[in-house]
């Protein structure tokens, strides 16, 4: 018999994460599974103040000057947080099941995700596993760009496009590939 057929094997049968909290009942989660498909996914609704306020009104704490693009998929907006004058690009996808802070005038290009749920591929169960993310202010993040759960994008930091951060980007630091490198200081200029 090989090595490999003697190894232990995800069994998805034994799958369980009843340990996980979503944060809210059934019935706000089943509204608010409506609500975002028609107002926030659906790119025909360009009207931002809308999703503002409707956010709120599902408990996410949302600064003033926030805009949000066509297209957006947000999990559970009672674990959001967002800055003043952040904008949140087409089809950014927010899978906050963990909370989410990201702070004021940062900008999340199109088809950004931020990516909380992972699995422990090392047991058979295939745990859940979910980390918060906090983005600080003024951090760019490029189109198509993911973070995963358990990282800190430092203030101003950038993640240029299509990159990966899974670890911890340094404040006033430009990110790239993946896994993201330091590839060089972010410079402002007045």
């Amino acid at each position: 018999m090989s090595k490999i057929a003697m190894m232990t094997q995800t069994d998805l049968s034994k799958y369980n994460n009843d340990w996980f909290n979503e944060g809210a009942g059934l019935v706000k989660r089943s509204l608010w599974f409506m609500v975002n498909a028609l107002f926030f996914i659906n790119p025909l609704n360009p009207l931002s103040g809308i999703k503002v306020q409707l956010l709120r009104l599902f408990g996410a704490e949302v600064g003033k000057g926030v805009v949000i693009k066509p297209g957006v998929n947000i999990k559970y907006p009672w674990k959001l947080v967002l800055g003043d004058y952040t904008w949140i690009g087409e089809r950014v996808w927010i899978d906050n099941l963990e909370k989410v802070v990201i702070g004021r005038n940062c900008c999340l290009s199109q088809e950004c995700l931020i990516l909380i749920g992972n699995h422990n591929y090392k047991l058979s169960t295939f745990d859940l596993m979910v980390a918060p993310v906090v983005i600080e202010d003024g951090v760019w993040m490029g189109a198509r760009s993911i973070v995963t759960g358990g990282v800190r994008c430092g203030s101003h930091s950038v993640l240029s496009v299509n990159s990966v951060a899974s670890a911890n980007l340094e404040p006033y630091a430009i990110y790239r590939g993946n896994p993201a490198h330091k590839v060089k200081d972010r410079h402002i200029e007045e």
